[in-house]
């Protein structure tokens, strides 16, 4: 995609810290981290979304995601990582080439998911829990 910065990074036309390339897959560090050493995993091929990316190329960034997490838990002392993935504009994607994001953590690091997560649920009755595991049952 032309306008993608994505795609731009995978050209070498725009400059990056890559910690990781193969044919498919590319990691770099991300220029405004939560933690230091937050990368971001992209397939080399462009997809906008989850709904269109190819099985194959979501394999290999779930293997490359691993690979990070553990080189970030032995060089960063990480203690735990998050994966973040937003797809589409009411997930409040911002670049429109499907990517994952690995957040290496540390108890105390001050990110706390809970306070923003936490105040937003509601507890689901047993019945809307029962339609919904059926409506989505695969």
């Amino acid at each position: 995609m032309e306008d993608c910065i994505f795609c731009k990074i995978i050209e070498n036309k725009v400059p990056s810290f890559k910690i990781y390339e193969d044919n498919d897959v590319l990691a770099f560090l991300e220029i405004r981290p939560l933690t230091q050493g937050h990368t971001l995993i992209i397939p080399k091929k462009h997809f906008e979304t989850i709904f269109d990316i190819d099985e194959d190329y979501l394999r290999k960034i779930v293997v490359v995601a691993k690979k990070v997490s553990e080189k970030m838990k032995k060089e960063l002392k990480a203690e735990g990582v998050n994966l973040f993935q937003r797809s589409g504009l009411a997930a409040e994607q911002g670049v429109f080439h499907f990517h994952i994001h690995v957040v290496p953590r540390k108890k105390g690091d001050n990110i706390n998911l809970d306070y923003w997560w936490i105040p937003k649920t509601k507890e689901a009755s047993e019945e809307e829990l029962k339609r919904l595991a059926q409506k989505l049952k695969i």
